[in-house]
């Protein structure tokens, strides 16, 4: 860990120097308190970096949080092992693309499944709770529930060390999502141009606690991070039922593991009670279980967290880019993203080139960077990968 500033701990060895700058930037923030937490796969995001760990006192700035609110990681250890597959995964990969709608904007035609439907009932007494309409945000949030999205979302099917078969996907709360935090980021700037505030960049735009804006953000935040953990469940109940008729049998969920890495909490650290933001992060408190991925075509690890109060109870979310999407296109070729893949099951398209692991950071040395963080539980192997355009 590297001390960068009073407000600023450091536990990224690659660390871009526009990234190490916005990270100073946001830690200058008045609110922030004891200090922000840059995470092993920090990276430039909007406003505040990407795998950065942000607890304040009496305010929330929503581009910290991320405009994907609730996005994360669920995984499901089966009871298979690699040799009782079947030899060809390609009918599996094509049913679990049949079943799960998958690429920006896509939906479901009609609600057809009971725990769907289920599902949805939740979300709507939730949201007559907190007095707002989703509707008003995006006209088809109920037929995105179950729907993978694109960039780096993804469903896999991996093998551990013990050769044990894994079921495992990333995604968040998709176009509802997105535009209820697009929404609050607009509300944060115009009120902080109205009182007069001087920020050192636009999107550090905050909402002060007390206000209607604020708590209005914290009920619509909270509605997205539950959406876009039951989306995760109800994507894996489709993987697991496409598992089961690919194999021919049902499937025991041995383990399973839900958590976000884009998200605000009320915690406790180092003495106070403060909203803890964190934008590419994941809770690793003392033996809490967490799931950390890497690119497609590299390991992606299944983690306890070790309880860390430096790093406010946090670990990376994934590997975290190196190259922006338009230079992984100028730079790596589709025949090189299939060398990266060989062996693995996944759809063949020059979609996947800014995808390729070359893009990322080194899975590796951000696990290595995270040694104080987590406990590596399960490290886990694709054999399968579906992701969207």
């Amino acid at each position: 860990m590297e001390q960068i500033s009073k407000t600023l701990m450091n536990w990224a060895s690659i660390l871009e120097q526009g990234t190490r700058e916005q990270a100073e930037t946001t830690a200058t923030m008045p609110f922030v308190f004891p200090h922000l937490a840059l995470m092993p796969d920090a990276h430039l995001g909007l406003g505040a970096t990407v795998g950065s760990v942000i607890p304040t006192l009496g305010a929330i700035m929503p581009a910290a949080v991320g405009v994907d609110i609730g996005c994360g990681m669920i995984a499901v250890r089966t009871q298979y092992t690699r040799d009782q597959l079947p030899a060809d995964r390609r009918p599996l990969r094509e049913a679990i693309e049949r079943a799960i709608p998958v690429s920006a904007g896509a939906s479901n035609r009609t609600v057809s499944r009971e725990h769907t439907r289920e599902r949805l009932e939740q979300l709507t007494g939730l949201a007559e709770r907190t007095r707002f309409e989703p509707g008003a945000y995006a006209g088809r949030w109920e037929l995105q529930l179950g729907t993978l999205g694109s960039g780096n979302h993804f469903i896999e099917v991996s093998v551990d060390e013990l050769d044990r078969v894994w079921l495992f996907l990333h995604s968040g709360s998709r176009g509802v999502g997105n535009r209820i935090a697009q929404k609050h980021i607009r509300v944060a700037r115009d009120l902080c141009e109205k009182w007069w505030i001087t920020l050192p960049d636009r999107d550090l735009a905050y909402l002060a606690e007390g206000t209607p804006e604020f708590w209005s953000y914290i009920g619509e935040m909270r509605w997205a991070q539950t959406y876009a953990l039951l989306n995760r469940d109800e994507m894996m109940d489709r993987v697991v039922r496409q598992f089961a008729e690919w194999v021919g049998s049902d499937v025991e969920r041995h383990e399973e593991i839900n958590c976000h890495h884009n998200y605000t909490e009320q915690e406790r650290h180092f003495g106070k009670d403060v909203w803890l933001s964190r934008k590419g992060a994941i809770n690793a408190e003392a033996g809490r279980p967490g799931l950390i991925p890497g690119s497609m075509g590299t390991a992606s690890y299944v983690v306890s967290g070790l309880g860390n109060a430096l790093s406010l109870n946090s670990a990376p979310h994934g590997a975290g880019r190196e190259y922006s999407r338009s230079r992984a296109r100028r730079t790596f070729t589709r025949e090189q993203l299939r060398e990266a893949m060989v062996g693995i099951e996944y759809r063949d398209t020059d979609a996947f080139i800014d995808e390729i692991p070359a893009a990322y950071k080194d899975i590796d040395q951000v696990m290595a960077d995270a040694a104080d963080l987590v406990e590596v539980r399960h490290t886990l192997r694709q054999i399968v990968n579906v992701k969207g355009d």
